[in-house]
């Protein structure tokens, strides 16, 4: 993750999160009488292109921290946008969102070094690798531009050389392999399932279900559904975060459907119910994660694996509780400048806000479908 978390995440042994610091909490006072609102197609688009207005940077090709526009985004996160973007072109096909994909890697191709993953200033985590590793299998599985696919290839290899433990499985998350955590495990199991769905290299599956089964049995509560954030010496670290939630309950989905094993759809449907019931406040809303730091973009990754749950596993009865998530967030978001807000239940900021906590609802509104 960001640079912005490296000391935070330095403190692993005291088992804190990976690449966090605490939330804010949200308390009763925070709960407004929202307004009656249904998102349209057209609501979709609009929060696309105001949050493009307001973080996005043409000359650069990535994205700016804040409304502030005076610093880029964190390196993890542009991979993030970059499936925005990609989610945003899948639902309308419009020939600009195509243009920013080709134009989002070329930002990255110049920030980072040309995708250099042999430099450890440029990559110092392994999950900001594999994060980038599945947004550029995705862009070749839209535009069938190979050079997409070889940088993947080659970016999985490097992480799975470095990071996998041969021994006793599973795949560190930091070069001094200080911890075992759900950010590099569960993105992991995804990136080899895409590129073992592009390449049919049976070699990827492997990999991905040897990931997976040491991550459920270490990293999840088989019984709840829980997933952890990080093993450390075999131990546990329960925190609750909504993307390690995401990114288990899509490698799970991942692998039901290549497998038709029910048993992964268990796993990722146990997953999505502890998400609602225990992460979620008494109206179902989703927790606002990220106190003015890089969480605010947790719940974006959230919503483009639980609507691979609910869309590719046949799973419509969590819809409804995204929709009224993504209504209650449109229903506060800034009148004027049109952005959505970490906080879903409370009316966005008028000043200066990140492009992290004003992600999630935009990235929900392009996978999920408003009702008819």
């Amino acid at each position: 993750m960001g640079k912005l978390f490296l000391v935070l995440c330095a403190s692993l042994v005291l088992h804190t999160a990976c690449s966090k610091s605490n939330s804010k909490a949200v308390t009763p006072e925070d709960s407004v009488h929202l307004p009656a609102v249904s998102f349209t197609d057209k609501d979709a688009t609009a929060a696309f292109n105001n949050f493009n207005t307001y973080f996005y940077n043409p000359t650069e090709q990535l994205y700016y921290a804040t409304t502030e526009k005076n610093s880029t985004g964190a390196i993890w996160t542009q991979a993030v946008y970059w499936d925005l973007v990609m989610n945003a072109y899948k639902r309308t096909n419009d020939p600009a969102q195509l243009q920013m994909i080709k134009d989002m890697y070329q930002g990255g191709y110049k920030k980072y070094d040309r995708y250099n993953w042999n430099n450890k200033t440029v990559w110092f985590i392994y999950d900001d690798m594999m994060w980038w590793i599945i947004s550029l299998a995705r862009a070749y599985e839209i535009t069938k531009d190979s050079t997409y696919l070889t940088t993947s290839i080659a970016g999985f290899q490097r992480v799975w050389n470095d990071s996998y433990d041969a021994a006793n499985g599973g795949m560190w998350w930091d070069f001094n392999h200080s911890g075992k955590n759900a950010c590099i495990n569960f993105p992991t199991v995804i990136g080899a399932l895409l590129l073992y769905k592009i390449t049919g290299d049976n070699a990827y599956l492997q990999k991905a279900k040897d990931v997976y089964s040491w991550a459920l049995t270490n990293l999840t509560d088989p019984n709840t559904g829980r997933v952890a954030d990080n093993n450390i010496n075999g131990n546990k670290g329960w925190s609750d975060y909504t993307y390690n939630q995401g990114t288990f309950i899509g490698a799970a989905t991942m692998l039901y459907k290549i497998t038709n094993d029910a048993a992964y759809l268990n796993q990722a449907k146990l997953g999505a119910d502890y998400t609602q019931k225990s992460m979620c406040d008494k109206d179902g809303i989703l927790p606002a994660e990220g106190d003015w730091n890089e969480q605010g973009v947790l719940k974006a990754i959230f919503g483009h694996y639980m609507m691979m749950l609910i869309q590719n596993a046949n799973q419509p009865q969590y819809l409804a509780w995204i929709r009224k998530n993504i209504n209650t967030a449109w229903g506060n978001r800034d009148a004027t400048r049109g952005l959505t807000y970490r906080n879903y239940k409370v009316p966005c900021p008028t000043g200066t806000i990140q492009s992290y906590e004003a992600s999630s609802a935009v990235m929900l509104m392009q996978v999920c479908p408003p009702e008819k």
